[in-house]
């Protein structure tokens, strides 16, 4: 399940399940929704998400490059070891600012 918690004027979204083929549908409508409301401020929290297959990185490439589109930003927060390990492998890793949390990444937006 996918959560969406506003901040100001960014977006954080969190949830619980990997993000894998079987679930990136859900995702991606709660993202799109963001997205497409205004220029984008979206914060993407990893506390809780276990994994992050090759949709789930489709997923963020291509929810990073509509928010660029719009003027906006797609950060990712508190990657557990191994869905770090796997943006750093893919080389995806460097297509974003990354954060130890959600609050740090949604302070950024304000700096």
């Amino acid at each position: 399940m996918w959560e969406k918690s506003r901040h100001g004027a960014i977006d954080v979204i969190s949830g619980t399940e990997p993000l894998t083929l079987e679930t990136c549908d859900s995702l991606r409508r709660l993202l799109e929704d963001c997205v497409n409301d205004g220029q984008p401020q979206l914060v993407l929290d990893f506390q809780q998400i276990p994994l992050i297959d090759s949709a789930g990185l489709e997923l963020l490439l291509d929810i990073r490059e509509s928010c660029v589109r719009r003027g906006g930003q797609f950060q990712l927060a508190a990657l557990n070891t191994l869905c770090l390990d796997i943006l750093q492998v893919t080389g995806i890793a460097s297509q974003f600012e990354l954060y130890d949390d959600s609050v740090a990444a949604a302070g950024s937006h304000v700096q």
